[in-house]
Order: structure tokens, then C-alpha cells, then sequence
């Protein structure tokens, strides 16, 4: 890389956020990556990836005005903006005990707080006539439908793919990429909250074997799309809704078998 390029990275600290903020990193990227919660882990990361090229901040998106008090923080408006953070239908039930506001939480996370960020932060690219946007969605939602999926988390999934083609298609005379990628079902803390840690070893077995493939994705699988997304043999790719799912999106059939 002749010249350093800033990413910023939202919920870089566990799972495919993490992966991502490893990878660009070790590609010289200049990383800032967010956490909400994880502050020590967020410390730690920065202090093992070396300091001076990765740096964090805090996102609160479940905030309205989150997007302008991390514009505040940042050195300057990013190159690159991968929108990584989001609840799960696990995870947000460790915020409240409420049902409606789980169905609040995850429209507002994974759509909304996405939505204003994503705004902010084009503006500063806009005037460069130039960035790239990657939107990280899931199959869920944002490419198929399944049975008893959450509806607030698919719909808030959905949501963030249809900005993706939406801000691709309003872009598409520009010099700012987007694209969406949609991951499966992914080795990541998340998914395993959400789907295998209440299951026996057998029944985790069970599911993980009528996956496609028979195997979860690792996130370093989805990291490496996103470096790739990030370069420029992907213009190609504008306005791309990538299904990263190792064929569940067109075979959801599988996960009966």
C-alpha cells in the first residue's frame, strides 16, 4: 500500500469485527474500530495490534446522537466504513426483559443507529468524491427468509441491505463504493449465544452438521471479503449484496435435513 488508508470499523471487538480489524490491520491499514461495552477488550486489542495504527472509540447506536459524538472523537472522516455493530436476538435480551423492547433495540441498532452513521460519515467522502462503505448484514434478512427468524431482527437485517443497494444506486456516478455482505452462521460469540450454548454437545453437533458444508464460517472467512471489497478490482462489485453463507441463502432447505 503506498499510502496508509484509514477503515473504521464498528464493533471490532469479538467476533467478525474483530477478524476484520486483524485483518486490515496486518494489511497496514490505519484501524479505528468501535466497542460499547467492552472497554478492557477493546484496550487489549489496540495495546496487542501496537497502538499507533489502531485506535478505539466508544458507539453507544442504542443513543440517537451516537453518530455525532463519535465524529467528534475521530482524527478524521475515514476511508473506508465498515458497519459491523448489531444485536442479536440474544444478545439484546441481556439489555432488557422486555419483549417490545427487543424488537425496539434491534431496529434501532441494526437499522437505525447504521442509517445516521453511515449519513455522517458519507459526507466527508462525498466531498473527497471518494470511499467505500460495507455493510455487513446477514442471510437472514438480508438475502432469505426462514421460519421462526426473529422479525424485528430480519427486518432490521433487511433494512440494512436495502441501504446498501439504495446508497449504491444514488452513488452510482461517484467514486464511493458500497457494498453489503451476508454472512451465515458464523463461529462467532453471537451466534453461538443465540443458537448453541443452551444444546447438548450432540444436538450442537446435529446443527452444525445439516449447516451447509457441515461446518460454521469462521469470521476471518468474512474478513477476507471485506479486504477484498475494500480494493479496487471490487468496483465491479458496486451496489453487490454478497451472500457469504456457504449456499444456506440459496438452500435454506438444509437446515432441515
Amino acid at each position: 500500500m503506498d499510502k496508509p488508508t484509514t477503515v473504521l470499523i464498528t464493533g471490532g471487538t469479538s467476533g467478525i469485527g474483530e477478524a476484520m480489524v486483524r485483518a486490515f490491520h496486518m494489511q497496514g491499514y490505519d484501524v479505528w474500530f468501535t466497542y460499547n461495552t467492552g472497554a478492557a477488550k477493546a484496550a487489549s486489542l489496540e495495546q496487542e495490534l501496537g497502538g499507533k495504527r489502531v485506535r478505539y472509540f466508544r458507539l453507544d447506536l442504542t443513543q440517537m446522537d451516537a453518530h455525532h459524538q463519535l465524529l467528534q472523537q475521530l482524527p478524521a472522516s475515514p476511508d473506508i466504513l465498515i458497519n459491523n455493530a448489531g444485536l442479536g436476538t440474544a444478545t439484546v435480551k441481556k439489555m432488557s426483559s422486555d419483549p417490545d423492547e427487543h424488537d425496539r433495540l434491534l431496529i434501532q441498532v441494526n437499522a437505525v443507529g447504521t442509517l445516521l452513521l453511515t449519513r455522517a460519515i458519507l459526507e466527508g467522502m462525498r466531498m473527497r468524491d471518494s470511499g467505500r462503505i460495507i455493510f455487513i448484514s446477514s442471510v437472514g434478512g438480508g438475502i432469505n427468509i426462514y421460519p421462526g427468524f426473529s422479525l424485528a431482527d430480519g427486518m432490521s437485517k433487511a433494512a440494512v441491505a436495502f441501504l446498501g443497494r439504495q446508497l449504491a444506486a444514488e452513488l452510482v456516478q461517484s467514486s464511493i463504493r458500497v457494498f453489503t455482505i451476508c454472512p451465515g452462521a458464523t463461529n462467532t460469540p453471537m451466534f453461538s449465544t443465540s443458537t448453541l450454548d443452551h444444546l447438548g454437545d450432540d444436538e450442537r453437533k446435529k446443527v452444525i452438521a445439516g449447516l451447509p458444508g457441515g461446518r460454521l464460517i469462521e469470521p476471518s472467512e468474512i474478513a477476507g471479503i471485506a479486504l477484498f471489497l475494500a480494493g479496487k478490482p471490487a468496483d465491479v462489485l458496486h451496489g453487490a449484496v454478497i451472500d457469504a453463507s456457504l449456499g444456506l441463502g440459496v438452500n435454506p432447505a438444509e437446515l432441515k435435513k
